[in-house]
């Protein structure tokens, strides 16, 4: 069953780097296994083929209280195959990325409840707009200068944005996460879709699902995993 989760988190000053480590596997996570695919883009020139440094520099100097990144999770659809689940993720990317600093990573872990390959797209994004003007480590995160772009730091997308049209901004988001999931679907010969909306949105006459956390499904029995997930389908099949 196709299900929608494009959650969007914020990192600021201090958390690039770690979240950078966490996301591709490096650093104090590279024990895990579940990263089956990396990669980045429209980094500046003084990166050098690793993009760990751009998050470092930005967590150095990009100024106090700004954000250094946003990152975006997408779950990718498990009818797909992985091939297909990795297209699909490439188009999310330049969707959101657009021409913007980026960092992704794919990952590949089963479901704690119900043993489901989940497959999901991590993507870390810079708000910093290149403009073609070369800047060093130091300059690119200084305050942006309107009269003199030469002079002052790379813009930031969001800048001047109130907090209505950020919101309106990542309604649209996810609006076209689930679009192109869905010509994704469609276009491999499934029935499932998703939808961005929320239950109520939709009509749904059901409660939003209570996350439980990995920490208490591992505690719970096997049989009250199976009586979770039994009860989960039926309140699905009686509210759709």
């Amino acid at each position: 069953m196709a299900s929608f989760h494009h959650q969007l988190k914020s990192g600021g000053k201090g958390k690039g780097a770690q979240q950078s480590d966490y996301i591709a596997g490096e650093g104090r996570h590279s024990s895990r296994e579940d990263v089956i695919e990396t990669g980045y883009g429209n980094m500046p020139n003084w990166v050098e083929n690793d993009p760990w440094w751009f998050w470092k520099e930005a967590d150095t100097y990009e100024r106090k209280n700004g954000s250094v990144y946003h990152e975006h999770e997408i779950t990718l659809p498990c009818e797909l195959t992985l091939d297909q689940q990795i297209e699909l993720a490439s188009r999310h990317i330049a969707d959101i990325a657009g021409i913007k600093p980026f960092q992704y990573a794919i990952h590949e872990k089963l479901s704690s409840l119900e043993g489901i390959v989940n497959t999901h797209l991590h993507l870390m994004v810079s708000d910093r707009m290149p403009d073609g003007i070369e800047r060093s480590l130091e300059q690119m995160f200084r305050r942006y200068n309107p009269k003199y772009p030469e002079r002052g730091g790379c813009r930031k997308d969001s800048g001047g944005m109130n907090r209505m049209e950020l919101r309106d901004s990542v309604l649209g988001l996810k609006k076209q996460t689930a679009m192109v999931q869905n010509d994704a679907l469609a276009r491999y010969g499934h029935e499932a879709r998703v939808d961005h909306r929320s239950l109520k949105e939709q009509g749904v006459n059901r409660q939003p699902e209570r996350h439980l956390g990995p920490a208490r499904v591992r505690k719970m029995p096997v049989e009250a995993k199976h009586e979770y997930v039994a009860a989960r389908y039926a309140r699905k099949n009686r509210s759709g």
